[in-house]
């Protein structure tokens, strides 16, 4: 047993170098020089769009920030599922009460393509309505509330003709009330650094050339598509094209999270890696080494106690131990960093108190469950229901509409912090 504890002891190490290297690209990363911003006159006319079912807990102020960008020339362009969707009443009144600019055009979702998500078909929509005077399409979510140079920042890299897309990254709070919120934060700590590795662009903050739009055939693809980000860099790599992460555009999200929500939600999000990830198996080996190592340490650590191997035990525990301790530090270093990019736009942030440490300690095994969970479900999820669309997934451009309606009040959370 002794040394069976040594050698699995030396491959979760192993693993851990792995994770802490992984993280110190990451803080490297965004203590990088900032990108030199684009003049007013060389910044191309951009569309802006956001694609809106449901009321978001924090939409009213993502709508303001949008209607307040340092940019000189953009539309935004809003695609609503219906009129009878709780988010109407919410663009309606900030529209109407706010007298909003000349630039903002706001559609209803004419045409939902039976063969992918509505979000992709409000996509196809919106885009497929610019003119070739817009050379930039920019997506934005509604639970992202953007500082007014988010746009110029999101843009500014497109200079480059290298680079086709550009792209932030979404950062939760890590006091939320609910335990759902804790493990989503966690979760999305160690996410948002594999996503910077792969190259793998969040729909919440992105941009494209308008041109790439077409020359690569992405409408075609979201037009049969469950997600429309994850392909976002292979289909850019067939063509000598490039995603660009901005640091600066990492984005703050204030909403919480219950636990049966998070279950649903961690699902959605492995199921997108596992249709459009080009290296899907490298996810499940890593949800393996992550999931599966640390569990069976513990696993030993309960036999060698039980059968009274005591020197193994004690090699187990300390190994485990290392383990969570120097993740855990990894954890508050990168949200030491973030804060400090957050901090720069001015953004309201919680004190990481000695009460969210221990809490964000205990939400670490909960996440492993979770994650685990997540990717045997992802594995063989073949029907999935997103904001009350059921749909059926055969393949990544096999998907079905088994049942849609409109969004109601009713469909909302009781909590209005919550996020749909």
């Amino acid at each position: 047993m002794k040394e069976l504890a040594i050698l699995l002891s030396i491959v979760l190490l192993g693993w851990l170098v792995i994770q802490v290297s992984l993280c110190l690209l990451f803080l490297l990363y965004l203590r990088s020089p900032c990108r030199k911003l684009l003049p007013d006159h060389q910044l191309p006319k951009t569309a802006v769009v956001l694609c809106l079912r449901g009321a978001d807990p924090f939409l009213s102020n993502c709508l303001r920030s949008l209607l307040n960008q340092n940019y000189p020339e953009y539309d935004l362009k809003l695609i609503l599922d219906s009129e009878q969707d709780p988010a109407w009443r919410i663009v309606a009144d900030i529209l109407l009460d706010e007298q909003a600019p000349a630039n903002v055009q706001v559609s209803l979702l004419r045409m939902t393509y039976p063969n992918c998500s509505l979000k992709c078909s409000s996509l196809v929509q919106a885009v497929s309505e610019l003119d070739d005077s817009y050379k930039v399409v920019a997506f934005v979510d509604a639970d992202a509330v953007v500082h007014p140079n988010w746009l110029r920042e999101l843009v500014s890299p497109l200079a480059d003709p290298k680079v086709g897309a550009t792209t932030g990254n979404p950062w939760y709070i890590p006091t939320g009330r609910y335990w759902g919120s804790s493990v989503r934060y966690l979760w999305n700590v160690f996410a948002v650094v594999k996503m910077y590795l792969h190259r793998i662009p969040w729909g919440g903050t992105m941009a494209l050339k308008t041109e790439l739009i077409y020359t690569t055939g992405l409408l075609d693809k979201w037009s049969r598509a469950y997600g429309e980000d994850t392909m976002i860099h292979s289909v850019l790599a067939k063509h000598g094209m490039r995603v660009v992460f901005v640091p600066s555009l990492i984005i703050l999200n204030r909403e919480e999270c219950d636990f049966s929500d998070l279950v649903d939600w961690s699902k959605r999000q492995l199921l997108s890696f596992r249709l459009y990830h080009p290296r899907w198996w490298a996810v499940v080996a890593d949800s393996i080494l992550t999931v599966v190592l640390p569990h069976l340490v513990l696993l030993f650590i309960v036999v060698a106690l039980l059968t009274g191997q005591w020197d193994a035990a004690a090699i187990f525990f300390n190994s485990l131990g290392v383990y969570m301790q120097v993740l855990l530090f990894f954890v508050i270093a990168l949200e030491k960093e973030v804060q400090q990019v957050l901090r720069h736009h001015d953004q309201q942030l919680s004190k990481i108190s000695p009460a969210t440490i221990m809490k964000i300690s205990i939400a670490s095994l909960l996440t492993l469950w979770v994650y685990g969970l997540a990717m045997v479900s992802a594995l063989w999820m073949k029907q999935v229901n997103w904001r009350g669309v059921t749909y059926q997934v055969k393949g990544p451009w096999n998907i079905s509409v088994l049942k849609y309606r409109p969004y109601r009040w009713f469909d909302q959370p009781d909590d209005s912090q919550v996020s749909l």
